[in-house]
């Protein structure tokens, strides 16, 4: 399909809904390539998994666009088991058939095959990626996802004083199935692993801010329920599913169902080092031992870290929450630190 059809088709919808997108702006076309990999993946000590994952790595790539953009993207699969990428939340305005569903919308992308979807950005915020083959095994238990963020054109005066964006993508595994390509758990499964970014606390890192800092948190459930809690600060909830709220309201605790994203904006104010978790208490433990799971630390610098702060002297990761990949230009980016293990070396 012309991509000034699909633009057009994407400008028509967007005035339906009032997003306000200008019929005089620039549109780029972005062009990526990804691979499908069968790869090990070390989720916490005493769990590593195998997973599909996007470029070798979960969570996959960070694919960064502007609302109008015409995106490209040709997807090998290097594994044994069919794939697709449904990109969620996108509205495939005219292109119903780059949705990624097998058997309604295309053909899966069998092993050895690719595909090139081909689609408009032509919805803004914090969306994402994963495939939807078998979802209660690719999504759920094989890392099968990735962040997508599409810069609106018209940002909102909230989004405007935002000085630092963390992606933050929660995520439950099952150890029983760990091993086992082509099987899910279902419907018996426990989860009994828990992640931020593919790892359990306290082999994640801390995100560090500055007094002043406004802090944007992307916040994710792929496959699990989250009940997000930051202590010390409220957070303000400013946009569901990717689009901006006309009401946007403060928050102490976050609840959030398999699927949804919220972004919340704090106001960094009170220095110190500062614990972040889902609430649900399970998923803080890591086969039942507590202190791991979905916790992370909020650090400000220039306080000090004492003696038996449990990462002092952390080895520092500035991207683990693609803060970095955000402030280059737009692409698909990938992230070292998420990289999985070849079995084949």
């Amino acid at each position: 399909m012309a991509s000034n059809f699909r633009r057009s088709a994407a400008l028509a919808a967007a005035v339906a809904l009032g997003l306000g997108l200008s019929c005089g702006a620039q549109a780029e076309l972005r062009k990526f390539d990804m691979t499908i990999e069968e790869f090990d993946f070390e989720v916490a000590p005493g769990l590593t998994t195998k997973v599909w994952a996007y470029d070798g790595q979960v969570p996959g790539p960070l694919i960064h666009v502007r609302e109008g953009d015409d995106v490209e993207v040709t997807v090998q699969n290097n594994t044994t088991m069919s794939h697709t990428i449904h990109f969620h939340g996108t509205y495939q305005t005219g292109t119903w058939q780059m949705d990624g569903v097998p058997d309604v919308s295309q053909r899966a992308i069998e092993p050895g095959d690719s595909f090139t979807y081909r689609f408009v950005a032509d919805k803004p915020g914090s969306l994402w990626y994963h495939c939807h083959v078998n979802t209660a095994e690719h999504i759920d238990l094989r890392g099968m996802w990735g962040p997508m963020i599409v810069d609106p054109k018209k940002p909102t005066r909230l989004e405007k004083q935002v000085t630092r964006d963390a992606i933050l993508m929660f995520a439950g595994w099952d150890s029983s199935v760990a091993q086992d390509y082509g099987k899910n758990g279902v419907p018996n499964r426990v989860l009994d692993y828990f992640s931020i970014n593919g790892k359990s606390h306290p082999g994640n890192q801390p995100i560090r801010v500055k007094e002043g800092d406004v802090l944007r948190l992307r916040l994710y459930a792929p496959n699990s329920p989250v009940a997000f809690h930051l202590h010390g600060h409220d957070a303000l909830v400013t946009h569901k599913d990717g689009l901006p709220l006309a009401n946007p309201y403060p928050v102490d605790v976050l609840a959030m169902q398999s699927g949804e994203r919220y972004d919340l904006i704090v106001h960094m104010n009170n220095p110190g080092i500062w614990m972040a978790h889902d609430h649900i208490e399970e998923h803080t433990t890591s086969a039942g031992k507590e202190g791991g799971g979905q916790m992370l630390v909020v650090e400000y610098e220039g306080v000090e870290h004492p003696e038996w702060y449990m990462w002092k002297d952390h080895e520092y990761d500035p991207d683990f929450y693609m803060s970095e990949s955000l402030k280059k230009p737009y692409g698909k980016h990938d992230n070292p630190s998420f990289r999985g293990i070849d079995p084949e070396g």
